[in-house]
């Protein structure tokens, strides 16, 4: 065989030579014959072969046929909740600027359920590159009406054909976000013959090398072929694209600014929480006032905290001050609240992490410490403490004892210290005095300037002290 065949005929190293990962024959990919996504892969693989990012790049895959992508892409992979690839290729782009972020995705995945994700990430103009996979069904549960079924399609969820009246008009995704004015870089092509996949290959190389080149959000709609969900053989299902799919899903480029926008400059991470806390109002605390870290235990250090209770009991203010005060002594902070729709009697809770590393994410499963203000909240929570961790429990609120009988229980009768000193709203304050006398986690200095950002009537701020102070007394009796 000629040598330069040899060449234009061999895999790309952007896919695995063997699909390991695959049940049954590891030669082949599971989609079925005649189905487009195969050929929108190699054209993928050709160009981060071609621009030489292979070793950076991250492949976002939906729910959908093209769910198993990482089977074949030598690449990093991740998989994403169903309509939320746009979401998390953000976050991955966000964390690793340098990187090359692909979101694969079909019809039903980003123009039904990822509507808001796809038009969000658009609109941001996140440097990331979107395959957008049309073939205007539903093709791997059972070829259901998709967003961009055919007026008079006939699909499992419309036997009689889609009727504009009742299912509304196939939405035209390219030309919606192309009227948006952050992206860079649209078009819609088309698998159903040999130019159109040339132009295809084109179009995909183009929208990673604009990402490279940090060019900003590129988009390419690609019109393919379903023989399986349409029920027909493979060269009518390439005639059927040509003559039902290209008058409605018109090809073409919609949008192009390329060669037009500079570079972005992505800006470095700022670790530094003084310009924070100035914005904030607070004063800048003096460093032989902040806690003796070298003091605190270790099963004290970095501490997860879950904090749940009614609401109105002031569970998300707790969190709020906690986190401010940590950020007052240099940790790094973060703050999670979740709440149901009342605005008082319902429930809510709110994750706290304090650490002296860099915080990955806000979302606690496993908690360290749980403040349970109330029966409900115990019952619920202290089951995720790890073992070895703390539960301080309002025992004013709270009839029943612990199950644990591997971690550390702190009781503060809250609720009954907060009425005697005159207002049941006081009662997070004293839980929160009585964790930071156990643990020495953060100074009392640091609490007390937090607090006087954020209570400006006199009285209030008195009253706080003095629950912070009793919640102090009642931790050194326990």
């Amino acid at each position: 065989m000629n040598a330069q065949y040899e060449v234009f005929l061999k895999k790309p190293a952007s896919f695995y030579d063997n699909y390991a990962r695959k049940s049954g024959n590891t030669e082949i990919t599971h989609y079925c014959p005649g189905c487009g996504h195969g050929t929108i892969h190699k054209y993928i693989a050709e160009a981060l072969d071609k621009l030489e990012v292979q070793d950076k790049s991250v492949l976002v895959s939906p729910v959908g046929c093209s769910v198993f992508a990482y089977y074949y892409f030598d690449v990093g992979n991740f998989q994403a909740a169903h309509g939320r690839a746009p979401a998390l290729a953000t976050g991955i782009k966000r964390a690793h600027p340098d990187s090359i972020v692909i979101s694969y995705q079909g019809d039903g995945d980003l123009a039904a359920i990822g509507t808001a994700e796809i038009v969000h990430a658009a609109n941001r103009g996140e440097n990331v590159t979107i395959f957008f996979v049309n073939n205007a069904i539903y093709g791997m549960t059972g070829g259901q009406m998709a967003p961009t079924t055919l007026e008079g399609q006939r699909t499992s969820t419309c036997p009689y054909g889609r009727r504009p009246a009742n299912e509304g008009h196939p939405i035209r995704v390219t030309e919606l976000l192309a009227t948006l004015k952050a992206p860079v870089y649209i078009e819609r092509v088309s698998l159903h013959d040999t130019k159109n996949r040339n132009k295809a290959r084109k179009a995909i190389f183009k929208a990673l090398k604009n990402q490279k080149e940090n060019k900003g959000f590129s988009f390419v709609e690609i019109l393919s072929q379903c023989p399986t969900g349409w029920k027909m053989d493979s060269p009518a299902s390439l005639d059927w694209i040509k003559e039902n799919m290209v008058p409605y899903f018109e090809l073409g480029t919609k949008l192009d600014r390329s060669d037009e926008v500079e570079p972005i400059v992505f800006p470095e991470p700022i670790w530094d929480n003084s310009e924070i806390i100035k914005n904030l109002g607070l004063m800048d605390l003096d460093i032989r006032k902040r806690a003796d870290r070298n003091a605190i235990e270790t099963k004290y250090k970095n501490p997860k905290i879950k904090i749940a209770g009614f609401g109105g009991q002031g569970v998300l203010t707790l969190g709020i001050i906690l986190a401010g005060t940590g950020m007052m002594e240099d940790y790094s902070v973060a703050w999670l609240p979740s709440y149901g729709p009342e605005m008082r009697g319902g429930t809510a809770h709110c994750h706290v992490t304090i650490s002296e590393r860099q915080i990955g994410s806000p979302m606690i499963t496993q908690s360290t410490v749980c403040v349970a203000m109330n029966k409900p909240s115990q019952v619920k929570f202290e089951k995720e403490i790890i073992p070895g961790g703390m539960l301080i429990r309002n025992s004013s609120m709270i009839d029943i004892p612990s199950t644990r009988k591997d971690i550390e229980i702190l009781s503060i009768p809250a609720t009954e210290i907060a009425t005697d000193l005159g207002s049941l709203k006081v009662a997070n304050m004293v839980m929160l005095g009585a964790y930071l006398e156990k643990t020495g986690l953060m100074s009392f200095e640091a609490l007390e300037i937090v607090l006087k950002s954020m209570l400006k009537k006199a009285s209030l701020l008195e009253l706080n002290k003095k629950a912070i102070e009793a919640g102090r007394k009642a931790a050194q009796q326990s």
